[in-house]
C-alpha cells in the first residue's frame, strides 16, 4: 500500500498538466500496475471493469485504456469475451529486466566508486539503518521501499540521477519475484548483508570488491525464482506457453538448478 501511495503522488506530480482523461487514465494505471507489482493483485486474479471503475470513482474508459496499457507491457492478460486477468510472472521478462538492472547499476556503480561523497555514504547507512527496522518488524512491505530506495540512492551517488526510473519502468514482472522472494528463511537478513558489503566496498573505494559485492546480490534472484518457482508453478508462465494454458512447470534454462 505504501508503495502504491508512493507512486500515486509520483502519476500526480506527472500529470499536473494533462487533460482529466489523460490524467484519470494514468492515475489507474499507476494504482493498477502498483497493486500488481506489489502483489495485492496477485498472478492469475480477474479484473472487472465495472468493480475498478466504481472503486476508483472513474467511467470505465480510463479503466480500460489503462488495462490496455498493462496489456502492453504484460502484467495483465486481456481475452475478449473471457474477461481480464493478472498475468502470471514472465520468466523471461523477468531475465531480460534483471540483465538491463544488473548492466545499468554496475556500470552506475563504477561511477559512484569515484564520485561518491560522505553524504552518499551516510545517506545509504541510514537506509540500511532502515531496512533493518523493517527486519524487526517483519515488515516484507516497509522493507521492500528501502530495498528500492537503496538502489535508487545508489544510482544518485554516480551523478546519474534520472536513470533509476529506466530501471523502474521495465521490472515490473522482476519486481513481483523479488516480492514473492522475501518470505524465504533468512532471505531479507542475507539482502542486508549484501547490501552493507556494497556500501562497505564503496566507502573504500574498491571497485572490484563494490562491482563483486553487487553483481552476487543481483544475481541471487536466480536462486529465489528457481525456487519459488519449484513450489508455486502455476504463478509463472513459460516462454512456449499460452497465457492461457495451464500452467505447468518445467525449469527454465536461465535459472540455477
Amino acid at each position: 500500500m505504501r508503495d502504491e501511495q508512493r507512486r500515486s503522488r509520483t502519476t500526480t506530480r506527472r500529470t499536473a498538466g494533462a487533460s482529466p482523461k489523460e490524467s484519470n487514465r494514468a492515475r489507474v494505471h499507476a494504482l493498477l500496475r502498483a497493486r500488481i507489482t506489489s502483489l495485492e493483485l496477485p498472478p492469475g486474479a480477474p479484473l472487472s471493469e465495472n468493480e475498478l471503475a466504481a472503486e476508483l470513482d472513474v467511467s470505465r474508459t480510463p479503466v480500460r485504456e489503462a488495462l490496455i496499457l498493462l496489456g502492453e507491457e504484460s502484467l495483465v492478460d486481456i481475452f475478449p469475451k473471457l474477461g481480464t486477468f493478472v498475468s502470471r510472472i514472465s520468466v523471461d521478462a523477468v531475465l531480460e529486466a534483471q540483465f538491463m538492472r544488473e548492466a545499468l547499476e554496475l556500470a552506475a556503480l563504477r561511477e559512484a566508486v569515484k564520485r561518491a561523497e560522505a553524504e552518499d555514504i551516510a545517506a545509504l547507512r541510514a537506509i540500511l539503518d532502515a531496512q533493518g527496522a523493517a527486519l524487526k518488524a517483519a515488515d516484507d512491505d516497509a522493507f521492500f521501499e528501502q530495498d528500492e530506495d537503496f538502489h535508487r540512492r545508489l544510482m544518485e551517488a554516480s551523478g546519474h540521477r534520472t536513470l533509476w526510473r529506466t530501471v523502474t519502468t521495465a521490472k515490473a514482472h522482476l519486481d513481483r519475484a523479488r516480492r514473492l522472494s522475501l518470505p524465504l528463511p533468512r532471505r531479507i537478513e542475507h539482502l542486508i548483508d549484501e547490501h552493507r558489503a556494497v556500501v562497505d566496498a564503496l566507502e573504500q573505494r574498491d571497485a572490484a570488491r563494490a562491482e563483486e559485492a553487487l553483481r552476487g546480490h543481483l544475481q541471487g534472484v536466480f536462486d529465489d525464482i528457481g525456487t519459488i518457482q519449484a513450489e508455486r508453478p502455476e504463478l509463472f508462465v513459460e516462454p512456449d506457453e499460452s497465457p492461457s494454458a495451464p500452467a505447468r512447470h518445467r525449469p527454465h534454462p536461465g535459472l540455477r538448478a
